[in-house]
């Protein structure tokens, strides 16, 4: 597999070929000189996205080379931007959850340390996925949605709630969000079984049976625990399953007409959700005692006091039981406030350069099955990034979604970790042989040799 050309087709970097002057002197003899138009009409004009383009193709081709001297750049950006998100995290969790854990008699490394564990767990199954072919994963994608969805079930059955969502269940003292492995599970699956019914995605009967239906069944089952935020996120990596599988796009508006139709009734049979949406549109509180805009105006509080430098690591205010869940979805406002605009720039700058490299991963796919799997990975993560950001900046009503790997929680980590490790296996792939990291588990195909991603020559 070679990565995409990073350099301008020749014909634009030669130049159109020109006739000669003696011929054109000769075929304008005669004849009155016309006047050029301006704009892109002009001699030697090139469109601003042209230039845009080209500019990006010459600085990824400078930055990670081309032919036999790819030297993995793309992997690196990945592995670094998604490491120094982790160590960030669990930085933050450590910070935002000490106030509340001694309040409540606990040590202050409580959440830091399972936060650190599940760090430590998730990333060497980073490792160990990205040795592994990503090939080989087919085999366990119908074993993966069946036991996602015999955990969504369970949960059902025998989970814990917490704050009016039951999504969790309990082993041992140890929580598990099966939801958070469904997302993985589900991308998957998609992207295998949209593999195989490739050339027949024009057709929309194809399309509809058996993704939508198993699909909407996972979302289904995250909604009957009340989590509509985790139900919008799968939502999310289903159509980009579908968009990167080159579903066509006129099933998309369809789709779109019922997911706004499906999220509308799930808003108005919900006291708490229209509560919720009406605050935020109003800024006033939903009825007597009831300030739905508590957490969001105290995250934008924290936001503003941070400035540019923001008051100290470990200083907040707004951690002192002010903003619920500070060191789980609105740790991005306690960033902003302890670090300043420049902390929260940062984590920005870090998810960019997380999609940008993530993005040169899956244009560079020519099999469907890697295009469709690295492109849901990505809209998944900087998706939810996207989302929870939003709602902590107040630009969307409050939404109960993690940020990935930095918000506490150990199944989410463990999760988006095992993710970019998949990401991290085809980005090996497009490096040169002589600078791969060594593969750790090598699985053979029915022909009896080591079956490779890296397209031959």
């Amino acid at each position: 597999m070679v990565s995409t050309p990073t350099r301008a087709p020749a014909a634009k970097q030669r130049g159109a070929t020109r006739p000669p002057a003696s011929s054109r002197t000769a075929r304008t003899a005669g004849s009155k000189p016309k006047v050029q138009a301006s704009g892109s009409a002009g001699k030697g004009h090139v469109p601003p996205l042209a230039k845009l383009r080209s500019g990006y193709r010459s600085f990824w081709a400078k930055l990670e080379g081309t032919g036999k001297s790819r030297n993995g750049s793309t992997y690196y950006l990945i592995l670094g931007s998604t490491l120094a998100l982790t160590a960030i995290g669990i930085m933050m969790v450590l910070s935002a959850s000490s106030v509340e854990a001694i309040a409540a008699g606990e040590s202050p490394y409580t959440a830091a340390l399972k936060q650190g564990m599940f760090a430590a767990i998730g990333v060497f199954l980073m490792f160990v996925l990205s040795r592994v072919n990503v090939v080989w994963l087919k085999r366990l994608a119908w074993p993966g949605i069946a036991g996602a969805y015999v955990l969504l079930v369970l949960v059902l059955l025998i989970g814990t709630s917490t704050n009016g969502n039951q999504n969790w269940i309990e082993f041992g003292g140890i929580t598990f969000q099966p939801s958070e492995a469904a997302k993985l599970a589900l991308a998957l699956w998609m992207a295998t079984v949209l593999a195989v019914k490739a050339k027949l995605l024009h057709r929309w009967q194809h399309v509809v049976v058996p993704v939508l239906p198993i699909a909407a069944g996972i979302i289904g089952l995250v909604l009957a625990g009340n989590d509509l935020g985790t139900g919008m996120i799968i939502m999310m990596i289903m159509a980009a399953a579908l968009f990167f599988a080159g579903v066509p796009l006129y099933m998309f508006g369809i789709a779109a007409l019922v997911a706004v139709a499906g999220a509308g009734f799930m808003a108005v049979t919900s006291s708490n959700r229209m509560c919720r949406i009406t605050s935020w549109w109003t800024g006033n509180s939903c009825g007597e005692g009831i300030d739905a805009n508590y957490q969001s105006t105290n995250g934008l509080y924290g936001l503003a006091s941070g400035g540019w430098l923001g008051v100290g690591l470990g200083q907040s205010r707004q951690k002192y039981s002010w903003i619920p869940e500070a060191h789980n979805d609105f740790i991005f406002a306690i960033i902003g406030e302890e670090l300043g605009l420049v902390g929260t720039v940062v984590v920005l700058i870090l998810f960019a350069i997380l999609g940008a490299a993530i993005y040169r991963v899956v244009v560079a796919q020519e099999d469907l099955f890697h295009r469709v799997l690295a492109g849901t990975i990505m809209v998944w993560l900087l998706g939810q990034a996207t989302v929870n950001m939003s709602v902590v900046t107040g630009l969307v009503p409050v939404i109960g979604v993690p940020l990935p790997f930095i918000s506490y929680g150990g199944s989410a980590l463990l999760m988006s970790l095992c993710a970019v490790g998949v990401v991290l296996s085809l980005a090996r792939a497009q490096m040169a042989p002589s600078v791969q990291p060594k593969r750790m588990l090598k699985f053979r195909t029915k022909g009896g040799r080591p079956h490779s991603t890296r397209k031959r020559k």
